[in-house]
């Protein structure tokens, strides 16, 4: 018996110290999909429109394509990204997208026109379609447990806010210190410590030989949303009547329909259909894209708004901003603990009217009104945003088998990123004349809390089927 105990202990000891490894193996991937580079690039951008525009040239319609570019290639290449990830594993991919960017963000810095800044954010949003996704993808592989998972995911999205957060307090030092190329100089030591901890910890996926790349869907989808994100942003500026801005509507429409047509009659489309039959899948989809729309075109403009009408200079437009980021953080962090509480869905819907009714405090608006009259209302925007992102997104992937975990968060991510673009495009365009602005920003709030409300009732009444329990 002694001999066989005095046996025993060495055993347990290992597998408890392979146990100690793996927790820590699992803390620094999660540290490594949490580093959040791809949302800085939000908030950090939209604090340098000023300085960008001033330095390179052009009006409001450039500055929209310099964000738009981003989102476009985001939005359109994301499904891919994540069907790679599931045939090639998605640490392969992951970490390739984390070398593009970087490379890309020093293309940025290094940009001699608006032209060839456009180009450049083009390749920074192709590696951001290629991170997103995978990062799901691996923090679904690394944590079996659903609780779990819905933590981790809480934990990813607070990197992310946090991210958002520290984009435009440093955006606004870097472009008063050094200039605005500086804020993409920036992304080159986060992107080197997310390749060596991935490359160091992170597990890789299990690969699906037999997934297939959809090529001509992939074009189809990068035509429709380029034209349509492209008739809106000239529409501002040639007017919606205009014959090149009707001709981009039509394009937009009919590729958008051979893309469908192409995604339902392939035996492995960019896009399966069928995960739309699960009805939760749909509503988070639905949900993710109106909650874009209405948020990040609502950040553009009130950054033109601090520094065209109400003057502000980039440091001081960044530490505007910092409180409505900062607030996101806390919130999701305690949006897991809500939704064990009251459902998943409901909290959803919680953080939509909360954001909803912040962008009816600021109807009320005007130029030259003071920061502190509006600090409140940028607190409940940013606040219902943190509320619902993640629940959003761990019901999404809590809907489908976790084989098919790349394709659904490429799937959420898309949607959401085809919202910014829409968003950027739409209330840009509302904005782009300076003697209407103020009169765009209204459209915009009214429109933007539409939305929210709109995501709401989706989200609250489509969940009570019986196929769609959170």
């Amino acid at each position: 018996m002694r001999a066989s105990i005095i046996k025993y202990e060495p055993l347990d000891g290992g597998a408890a110290a392979q146990r100690a490894g793996s927790r820590l193996a699992t803390s620094l991937t999660l540290a490594a999909m949490s580093l959040g580079v791809v949302q800085l690039d939000v908030t950090i951008v939209n604090t340098a429109l000023d300085a960008m525009g001033k330095s390179l040239g052009g009006g409001i319609a450039e500055l929209q394509w310099v964000v738009s570019a981003y989102t476009i290639a985001f939005a359109a290449f994301i499904l891919t990204a994540g069907a790679l990830g599931d045939r090639i594993g998605a640490k392969r991919i992951f970490m390739s997208g984390f070398a593009i960017f970087t490379a890309a963000s020093l293309a940025c810095a290094m940009s001699p026109n608006a032209a060839a800044l456009i180009a450049a954010r083009l390749v920074q949003g192709l590696a951001a379609a290629i991170l997103v996704p995978n990062s799901l993808a691996l923090l679904n592989h690394a944590y079996a447990d659903d609780r779990a998972r819905g933590r981790a995911v809480a934990v990813w999205a607070a990197g992310a806010s946090l991210a958002l957060t520290a984009g435009p307090f440093v955006g606004g030092a870097l472009i008063t210190l050094v200039g605005w190329r500086a804020i993409f100089l920036v992304n080159l030591p986060i992107g080197l410590t997310g390749l060596w901890l991935s490359w160091r910890y992170a597990s890789e996926t299990t690969r699906s030989r037999s997934r297939e790349i959809d090529l001509p869907g992939q074009l189809a989808a990068i035509a429709a949303l380029g034209t349509l994100a492209g008739a809106i942003i000239e529409a501002g500026a040639l007017g919606w009547s205009h014959p090149a801005v009707i001709a981009a509507f039509v394009a937009s429409a009919a590729f958008a329909v051979l893309f469908v047509w192409r995604e339902s009659r392939i035996v492995q489309p960019m896009l399966p259909l069928s995960l739309f039959r699960h009805r939760l899948f749909t509503l988070t989809t639905i949900v993710g894209l109106l909650v874009n729309i209405a948020i990040y075109g609502l950040i553009f403009v009130l950054s033109l708004y601090f520094q065209r009408i109400n003057g502000l200079s980039a440091w001081w437009t960044g530490l505007a901003f910092v409180p409505m980021m900062g607030a996101v953080l806390p919130v999701n962090l305690l949006a897991p603990r809500l939704a064990e509480r009251i459902g998943s869905c409901p909290t959803i819907v919680v953080g939509a009217c909360i954001s909803a009714l912040g962008c009816l405090g600021l109807l009320w608006t005007e130029a030259g009104t003071s920061y502190w009259a509006i600090f409140a209302q940028m607190i409940a925007i940013s606040g219902g945003l943190g509320l619902l992102v993640p629940p959003l997104t761990s019901t999404l992937l809590g809907s489908v088998d976790k084989a098919r975990s790349g394709i659904a968060a490429g799937v959420l991510n898309a949607t959401r990123q085809t919202g910014s673009v829409l968003g950027v495009a739409l209330f840009g365009s509302l904005v782009a004349s300076d003697s209407a602005f103020m009169m765009g920003l209204h459209q915009s709030l009214i429109i933007s809390a539409a939305v929210l409300l709109l995501a709401a009732a989706v989200i609250g009444f489509g969940a009570n089927a019986p196929d769609a329990k959170a």
